[in-house]
């Protein structure tokens, strides 16, 4: 493997699992950090292989910098990983102003810079792919993380509209939507917002996370071979799920919205004008019609 990679967040976490698997297989990182001197043992080990950038991802002119500066001096960029980010743990109105604000620009804003930074260098090469570390909380929502997942809802819905919007020009986007993973994003990368009583689960959520006693079931080393094994595939997938835990959520939440939407869908429907065909009826709208898995199988 001889493909470039510009990864945020690389110093520690999953960033730190995925440049160091990268490195370890031939690849070349452009590696970004609030502190690149954390990288300095991974130059000692790689030399050319790794170039460190000093990276704060909410900062738009450091990242048309580092941007540029990891074209520079490696003639092009193959695979972009949107790694950087934080959680936060807490009820919504507990939060900060500072705190939501913070979550918003780091986690979801930041993405979307390094994002289009990035797209004219691969418009240009006509190849690349981008890999948006969001989470099964951009899929599923629960209790006590709300700002963080308005944060991942939004980075996976940018990621699957974006994967359409580019993918003629030859540019693979893929949301990366993990469980837990033993990490240090339950330890010293959460933060908290202040307690409020009445929250009984949230607070409980809280307290669990900050007692250290909480153990993800997810390997990051395993999740960073993945994510190699992801940008070799010749049709990779728009959202990968990643983690145990993570599928039985995703396929539980699937199963209510589906019960849910079929409840209420007299009263989606009845909502056309009165001169209006029905959507479904239409050329256009057969396409959308879901057959039953029965009449699949026979097919």
């Amino acid at each position: 493997m001889n493909n470039v990679w510009f990864i945020t967040g690389s110093s520690r976490g999953l960033g730190r699992s995925l440049t160091e698997a990268v490195l370890a297989q031939g690849g070349r990182v452009a590696a970004t950090a609030r502190r690149p001197e954390q990288l300095a043992d991974l130059v000692a080990q790689y030399g050319s292989q790794v170039l460190p950038l000093a990276l704060d991802v909410t900062d738009h002119a450091q990242i048309a910098a580092a941007v540029a500066a990891a074209v520079a001096h490696f003639g092009r960029l193959d695979v972009v990983v949107n790694n950087a980010g934080f959680g936060i743990t807490g009820a919504a109105e507990a939060y900060t102003e500072e705190q939501v604000r913070s979550q918003l620009e780091t986690n979801l804003y930041a993405p979307i810079a390094v994002t289009r930074a990035v797209l004219p260098y691969l418009r240009r090469q006509g190849s690349g792919h981008i890999l948006q570390i969001s989470s099964i909380g951009g899929r599923v929502g629960n209790a006590g993380v709300s700002i963080y997942q308005a944060a991942k809802f939004g980075l996976s819905g940018f990621s699957e509209a974006l994967a359409k919007e580019v993918a003629s020009l030859g540019i693979r986007v893929t949301a990366v939507e993990p469980g837990g993973f033993r990490t240090d994003w339950a330890g010293a990368s959460m933060a908290y917002a202040p307690t409020i009583d009445g929250y009984e689960l949230v607070n409980q959520r809280a307290e669990y996370f900050a007692s250290g006693n909480f153990v993800p079931l997810g390997d990051p080393a395993k999740a960073a071979q993945a994510m190699i094994d992801l940008v070799q595939h010749p049709h990779p997938p728009v959202h990968l799920v990643l983690g145990s835990e993570a599928a039985a959520f995703l396929r539980q939440a699937d199963a209510d919205r589906r019960a849910e939407f079929e409840q209420w869908l007299p009263v989606t429907l009845s909502t056309d004008h009165d001169e209006a065909e029905n959507f479904f009826a239409t050329e256009v709208g057969k396409l959308y019609q879901v057959k039953p898995q029965n009449q699949q199988a026979a097919e």
